[in-house]
């Protein structure tokens, strides 16, 4: 009888500490999403206000911005250098999330979303990859992508093949 008491009481609070821990744990990763998600809606609100210092800001010092064509990829360095003409008009680019996916690596130490953005562009998909660096989410790696609709992707296909046969053929022959 002892013995039964006894397990049931140590199963109840392993049942009990192991919901803590998880109730826990959800609390952690919705604290670190709604900090994701406002450095993401930042970057897109700094890039509108053209506000250059506090948009670079948001990047790691050792990141990568991957864009809309074949030639966009670029270090931290490269992507500014690029970027300052935009920034110095006035009005960089204009992105609103329409929706947004955020995960989490075990140690919490990565987050990588997705997302579905209103651009100029139209619909276009952000991604990437961001690390927490002492209490700060950086952007280590962002994807920016155009999204083609299934059923104008022949069209699509026709309009950029003769620009990209050319980079095709010099990729495949390295």
């Amino acid at each position: 009888m002892k013995i039964n008491i006894a397990f049931s009481v140590i199963a109840f609070l392993l049942i009990f500490s192991n919901s803590l821990f998880s109730q826990k744990k959800g609390f952690y990763e919705n604290a670190q999403k709604k900090n994701v998600s406002k450095v993401l809606n930042d970057l897109n609100a700094y890039a509108a206000a053209a506000d250059f210092k506090n948009y670079f800001d948001l990047y790691a010092a050792e990141s990568t911005f991957i864009g809309t064509d074949a030639n966009e990829v670029w270090d931290k360095k490269e992507f500014m250098d690029y970027s300052k003409p935009h920034f110095d008009k006035g009005k960089a680019w204009s992105f609103t999330s329409l929706k947004r996916n955020i995960s989490f690596s075990t140690n919490g130490k990565y987050a990588w979303f997705d997302e579905l953005l209103d651009t100029q562009m139209k619909l276009c998909r952000g991604s990437g990859v961001l690390e927490k660096i002492g209490n700060q989410w950086k952007i280590k790696q962002y994807v920016l992508s155009m999204t083609i609709p299934n059923d104008v992707s022949n069209e699509v296909i026709k309009i950029k093949s003769p620009i990209e046969d050319s980079q095709l053929s010099e990729l495949k022959s390295k």
